[in-house]
């Protein structure tokens, strides 16, 4: 079977194109991304496997033309790798937002177009951009069976003493203010991969994934289900991260607002996209450019990776009370998957729940899949790949 994956932003795509023989047995035959849709000029980047990278310029107005431009470099007798869009068994979307409507992936009808368009509150950067390219295959491959999956959907789990706030009950029941929880696909995906690595049981184990990257979060998963997580209604809460600020003192919100004369717009994006590494920082938001700046003793950088490993040893250490105990905990993304030192940092501190880190597994690993830990620790720590593009193409071909 084979699948088109798309994640759609609000001025971008990713794509891929998998051939499915079965969850586990498949071949990535193209990927891609498109950018600066809807601006003067916009950029077409197309992989195909064995083959140099495509990269050209061309005028792309909206989504539709975005996607139609990726079919045709699919089917182009050069670039391509099918001979014509009929080999397009089903497309696979990546949705921010499933609320409380979607508690699992689910195939795509008019019916759940208009859920995800309820939703679109919820999520006002990434609902629409979504709904855009499901929109566009719909003009351009009606007949095409699509696939929602949602960032959402796996933290559906988490019992509602960890999914919901101390605020007025009635502001959940009306306006559905609670822990929603994002990069679901990712630590669904890691969770089971590192436990084939580490020789244990995914649906008996107890599990915290720490996604770390530009947006970072932690989950803990107890017997192959999410019961908590460090984002929140929005994917703000948690950890410190390239631009959000993670964990703050609600206090601070209105105060900051007072003295510095900010509205509801100029708080959200102060936090959102001037805050994190960037706001202690002061230079960059980029992890390796911290690390570099720490290594030179730049005291802000040091300052900025301690308050990620810090954060990251805090719910480490409360989502190993709440499972009561922890057999495996897992690295993934940006920063997990290419970043010993942070990995270090945090596993070195861990001796109290009986993990004994091998610094020199660790060394220079990244993009890899390695266990971090000597065969003696009583809690494995492993570092692995993450692939949601995956995750949403075995979803896809589950339901079609």
């Amino acid at each position: 079977m084979i699948i088109l994956v798309l994640n759609c932003g609000s001025s971008s795509l990713k794509y891929q194109v998998l051939d499915m023989q079965s969850e586990s047995d498949f071949k990535l035959l193209a990927k891609g991304l498109v950018e600066r849709i809807g601006l003067d000029m916009g950029i077409l980047s197309h992989r195909v496997e064995g083959r140099d990278k495509f990269e050209t310029e061309t005028p792309i107005q909206n989504h539709t033309i975005g996607i139609k431009k990726v079919l045709d470099i699919l089917i182009d007798e050069k670039l391509g790798v099918l001979k014509s869009l009929s080999e397009i068994n089903a497309v696979g979307h990546r949705v921010a937002h499933g609320g409380e409507l979607f508690k699992q992936s689910t195939l795509i009808n008019a019916d759940v177009i208009e859920g995800i368009k309820k939703l679109c509150e919820l999520a006002p950067l990434h609902n629409p951009a979504n709904l855009l390219g499901i929109e566009a295959v719909l003009s351009l491959m009606p007949n095409v069976p699509q696939v929602a999956v949602f960032d959402t959907s796996f933290h559906q789990t988490m019992p509602d003493y960890a999914y919901m706030y101390a605020i007025p009950y009635e502001l959940y029941t009306e306006h559905k203010i609670r822990r929603y929880g994002f990069h679901g696909t990712s630590h669904k995906f890691v969770a089971k991969k590192a436990c084939d690595l580490a020789g244990l049981d995914f649906e008996n184990s107890k599990v915290i994934t720490c996604h770390l990257g530009n947006g970072s979060s932690i989950t803990a998963i107890k017997n192959g289900k999410s019961v908590d997580t460090s984002m929140g209604f929005t994917p703000l809460e948690g950890l410190i991260m390239g631009t959000r600020s993670g964990d703050i003192d609600a206090g601070i919100i209105t105060y900051i607002m007072e003295r510095e004369n900010l509205d509801a717009a100029g708080i959200n994006a102060l936090l959102n996209k001037k805050s994190g590494f960037l706001g202690v920082f002061g230079k960059s938001s980029d992890a390796r450019d911290i690390e570099s700046a720490a290594s030179q003793g730049d005291k802000r950088a040091m300052l900025a990776l301690n308050l990620l490993y810090y954060r990251v040893l805090k719910y480490i250490g409360s989502y190993t009370a709440v499972m009561s105990g922890c057999d495996l905990i897992v690295f993934t993304g940006g920063i997990g998957e290419n970043d010993p030192h942070i990995r270090e940092m945090v596993g070195t501190h861990l001796e109290f729940l009986g993990v004994e880190f091998n610094k020199d597994a660790n060394n220079g690993v990244r993009g890899k899949d390695v266990i971090l830990t000597k065969e003696t620790s009583k809690v494995k720590i492993a570092t692995v790949t993450t692939n949601e593009e995956l995750v949403i193409a075995q979803d896809t071909m589950k339901l079609v």
